[in-house]
Parts: structure tokens; C-alpha cells; sequence
């Protein structure tokens, strides 16, 4: 007779909002905001100033964000290894393509490896847009709610 093996306990996902506040520790972005879009499949992260560049055999994007995006304060320089490019279709059907990085993100205390397109989001309401890749199987998304799980920036006044 086979033994039954004790069912693991499966950890409850936990639920963010429409929009949260996260960070990109590895580029020294400490907080931006972002749009949690399940109808997009990929991540992007408005960089602007973007050029590459060759390190050591690699090629590298080295770019600037505005984590306060619409009211911009000093920007962020960074630069990341290029992982890939995609041919990305915006909800407009405009197809570009994209460079692509792999980086840490943080939602709250969540922290996870993703992939980010780098493209220009000036015209959005987010400088940041997390699509249903860089979320599934991490969250639930609560359509209602907004800023369930990140840390909104903390002011030095």
C-alpha cells in the first residue's frame, strides 16, 4: 500500500493593486510607479538619453529614468546589460522594437528577477508598466485597489 505524502501548504499569493510602487534596486532606482496591465505580456520602463555601449565583450544600454515621471526631478542615470531585443505592438497596433534587460524588481517586501523592454513613455501616466509575464504566478491583481504592497517615496522635508 502506497504511503500518502503530507500536503505542502502552499503559500497565499499576495494581492496588489492596479497601480503599486516599486523599485529597481539594481539601477539605483529606489521608487517609481507603476501600472500592473495583465492585457500587456511584457514590462517596460520609460528610459530616455538611451545609447549602448561594449564592456568586456557585452553589450550594454546606458539610460536615464525619472522615477517621478510627470513632475521630473533629477533623473537617474543607469546602465544595464542588453539581454535581448523584441518587436513589442502597442495597444495601438505600432509595432517597435526594443532593447531588453533583466534586472531585480521590488513590489513592497517582494523582490523577483524580470526582464524590461526600455522604450519612451513620456505620453504615459506611468513611467513603468508590469505586464503578465513579469507577474504571473507572484501576484493576484486586485482591479479596484490601488498601492496594496510598495512603499510610496519617502520625502526628506
Amino acid at each position: 500500500m502506497a504511503t500518502e505524502r503530507p500536503k505542502r501548504k502552499k503559500k497565499p499569493i499576495p494581492v496588489i493593486g492596479w497601480r503599486e510602487w516599486v523599485s529597481l534596486p539594481d539601477l539605483g532606482v529606489g521608487t517609481v510607479r507603476a501600472k500592473i496591465d495583465t492585457g500587456a505580456r511584457t514590462a517596460a520602463l520609460h528610459a530616455f538619453g538611451l545609447e549602448t555601449f561594449e564592456r568586456d565583450g557585452i553589450t550594454f544600454a546606458r539610460f536615464a529614468v525619472h522615477p517621478e515621471h510627470q513632475t521630473p526631478g533629477p533623473a537617474v542615470v543607469t546602465e544595464a546589460p542588453i539581454v535581448g531585443e523584441r518587436k513589442i505592438k502597442s495597444s495601438s497596433g505600432a509595432a517597435e522594437d526594443r532593447l531588453v534587460i533583466a534586472t531585480n524588481i521590488a513590489i513592497g517586501p517582494h523582490s523577483f528577477g524580470a526582464e524590461i523592454t526600455l522604450t519612451r513613455r513620456d505620453e504615459m501616466g506611468f513611467p513603468m508598466l508590469l505586464g503578465r509575464q513579469t507577474i504571473r504566478k507572484r501576484f493576484l491583481v486586485d482591479p479596484g485597489r490601488s498601492y496594496l504592497v510598495g512603499e510610496p517615496p519617502h520625502s526628506d522635508e
